[in-house]
């Protein structure tokens, strides 16, 4: 398989399912909080989260489970993206702890060729993450502007034109 795809491979009502999925380690999520400067006790404090909360564990912060979706799903969504447009609609449905194991997948939604620019058009996903007993525990919605084939050949200069 190639790394992602084409504009014209995307075909709403499609899913993309994202494997491998990733095992959360406890040193990956502390590395990811400490980059990110979350101090939060819940994230980062065992005996705090086990001593002074309802659901009594330290708890994965949801930037990194929504950074982990993103990578998760670059082979068969992003790989021939120009660029995303946006994120919305990012929810948060269940707790993920570490030593959950998280898999992805992605829903096309809708597609449209970009106004002017044969070479490019714009597509629409929903992606979702489950955990190892396929619980949903996080969506959210993305636009991005993705190559057509005739793109392919073309050089991308500096900021993206053509050049």
């Amino acid at each position: 398989m190639s790394f992602g795809r084409y504009f014209e491979d995307f075909t709403v009502g499609h899913v993309y399912r994202h494997w491998p999925g990733k095992t959360v380690a406890e040193s990956d999520h502390q590395f990811f909080c400490l980059l990110t400067m979350v101090r939060h006790p819940i994230h980062l404090d065992a005996h705090h989260s086990k001593s002074a909360t309802r659901l009594e564990s330290q708890l994965v912060i949801g930037t990194y489970v929504f950074s982990l979706l993103v990578g998760l799903s670059e082979a068969d969504v992003t790989g021939k993206a120009l660029g995303h447009l946006g994120f919305d609609r990012v929810r948060h449905l269940a707790p993920v702890r570490h030593g959950d194991t998280i898999y992805g997948e992605s829903e096309v939604l809708a597609k449209e060729p970009v106004d002017g620019r044969p070479d490019r058009g714009s597509v629409d996903v929903e992606t979702r993450a489950r955990n190892q007993d396929g619980e949903l525990v996080m969506s959210f919605h993305r636009r991005m502007v993705v190559a057509t084939r005739s793109y392919a050949g073309t050089k991308i200069g500096p900021l993206g034109g053509e050049g």
